[in-house]
């Protein structure tokens, strides 16, 4: 991608969320719309005591905290929960570590959220400080354990075409569709979604046509 200009850049959080939800992103990221719930709370807590990790306290560990990032490639800026190094000369190695407060969920699209606001994460700190990272963390707090995650060439890539994806998204300034599914109920944007209302077509034309219906 060619180098944008800074109001073309996109938070990296946002990746999480779009992965997620392109609906949640967009209510988030583009409509400026939030509201916290408990789940959100204590996934803030997680990220203000970062230093959970028992991990972070070996001997050979250097840990930096709140590392502000930039990607031109990708367009994103953000912050690292975690910039860990380990080693020195040829044996220095770099990963980012993102915090989450919850345990390793079954449902693959949780974990490929996360992992893929990681990936981001790793790319513009290469771009930043032409050093290869070549794996970065996450680390569930509910369960107090790391998951590895490497960036091969296939998350890479797949990386850089959702950040595409997610920028086209604010270009068109278009909010996607509901879907009104299992990731709904413990959504903090529930309220302000109502996916039940607009993921159903019939239900929705009749709300709209008694709102505007003149007597």
């Amino acid at each position: 991608m060619p180098v944008a200009n800074d109001d073309d850049y996109l938070p990296m959080s946002a990746m999480q969320h779009f992965v997620f939800c392109e609906r949640q992103c967009a209510l988030i990221h583009l409509d400026r719309e939030w509201k916290e719930n408990v789940l959100t709370a204590e996934g803030r807590v997680v990220h203000e005591r970062v230093d959970l990790d028992p991990s972070q306290h070996r001997s050979d560990t250097h840990a930096l905290r709140g590392i502000w990032l930039r990607s031109d490639r990708l367009r994103l800026v953000g912050i690292a929960d975690v910039v860990e190094q380990t080693g020195r000369g040829a044996s220095l190695a770099i990963r980012p570590v993102e915090y989450k407060r919850s345990k390793l969920k079954k449902r693959a699209q949780y974990h490929e959220a996360n992992a893929t606001q990681l990936c981001a994460q790793a790319m513009a700190i290469e771009e930043m400080f032409g050093l290869p990272v070549s794996e970065g963390a996450i680390f569930y707090a509910g369960s107090r354990r790391r998951h590895v995650i490497v960036f091969d060439e296939t998350r890479r890539i797949e990386t850089e075409r959702l950040a595409e994806r997610m920028h086209e998204m604010f270009a068109q300034r278009k909010l996607p569709a509901a879907v009104n599914d299992w990731r709904c109920p413990n959504c903090s944007m529930i309220e302000i979604c109502r996916p039940s209302l607009v993921a159903d077509a019939p239900r929705l034309h009749a709300y709209v046509k008694r709102l505007y219906e003149v007597p």
